[in-house]
């Protein structure tokens, strides 16, 4: 079952497209990447996911149904801007936001006392917010996110201002929480942490969806255009084999970018005719190449306002 379906919604702010006709599912049990550059349309969607903004077209599902108060209670909502009180001590805080997700006050404080030393939060339980760093802060947040358990979390750049300590051990806590069977979905616009947590991703760019699919998935189809080259040869002699869209020099040896339909059999045998070849393999390539080479592909030169 699917725990989130995003069905051809579109926003528009003025005569500024946000989200043009956006499809995607979230299956349930696993973690899901919203990724794109800022500006691409990420927190946009979150927000109509959330309910927070109606869409103007489309259809939002979450767990096969609308958005209502009782399945805001089924999740756990981290958004980009924080939304702390900033005079409230950290203590407080915590068993504010339980309140408000109608977790009783013996149970939140069995939880609060389970994170606290986890995130080195002990000390600064009587400090006001406003004088905790960013980085605090966002583990105050992210302790309110998921304070009452629930069932999916929904993260907006869940990662911004957090040290590489701190950021590793979110990582394990979101490895974690899938592993129990429950549903993460977070936006970033660093695709190196996607490619290490996700298990699908939508890819978004100036607001439309250019590419979705497993990680193994998008990895195998990508390396089809893409090999690693060993060979006693210049730059200059492998960019022009036929097939090659252009050449790079990696590691004392040539990544070659291959048009479309490029039978590999046969450059290989054009490449050692001409010089001595010493290995010859597909690469794997990473998420920001495979997103360069979707944005390429769709061809993101349009605008987003309204003509």
């Amino acid at each position: 079952m699917n725990a989130i379906e995003v069905n051809d919604v579109s926003k528009v702010f003025g005569r500024f497209k946000a989200v043009d006709s956006l499809s995607f599912q979230v299956p349930g049990g696993s973690m899901f990447g919203l990724l794109g550059p800022n500006g691409a349309g990420k927190t946009t969607t979150i927000r109509m996911i959330m309910d927070i903004t109606a869409p103007d077209t489309g259809e939002i599902r979450i767990l096969g149904r609308r958005m209502d108060r009782a399945m805001q209670n089924r999740i756990g909502y981290l958004p980009e801007e924080r939304g702390l009180y900033r005079r409230m001590k950290v203590i407080d805080h915590l068993y504010f936001l339980a309140a408000i997700k109608e977790v009783d006050r013996e149970t939140a404080r069995k939880r609060i006392e389970g994170w606290l030393d986890t995130m080195e939060l002990r000390p600064w339980l009587n400090k006001k917010v406003e004088a905790l760093s960013k980085g605090m802060q966002q583990k105050v947040q992210f302790i309110a996110t998921i304070i009452h358990d629930p069932e999916i979390l929904i993260l907006d750049e869940p990662f911004s201002g957090l040290d590489p300590i701190n950021t590793a051990l979110m990582k394990d806590y979101f490895r974690e929480f899938r592993d129990k069977g429950k549903t993460i979905i977070f936006s970033t616009h660093v695709l190196e942490q996607a490619e290490k947590l996700c298990d699908q991703i939508c890819l978004m760019a100036k607001s439309r969806k250019i590419l979705e699919g497993s990680m193994p998935e998008l990895k195998r189809r990508f390396s089809q255009n893409q090999l690693r080259l060993s060979a006693d040869a210049q730059l200059g002699d492998v960019a022009r084999l036929p097939g090659v869209e252009s050449a790079q020099s990696v590691n004392g040896g040539f990544v070659l970018q291959l048009a479309p339909g490029t039978d590999q059999r046969q450059l290989l045998k054009q490449a050692m005719d001409r010089f001595r070849v010493d290995a010859f393999s597909q690469k794997e390539p990473e998420l920001e190449e495979i997103y360069l080479r979707a944005v390429k592909d769709a061809g993101m030169e349009e605008t987003r306002t309204i003509e």
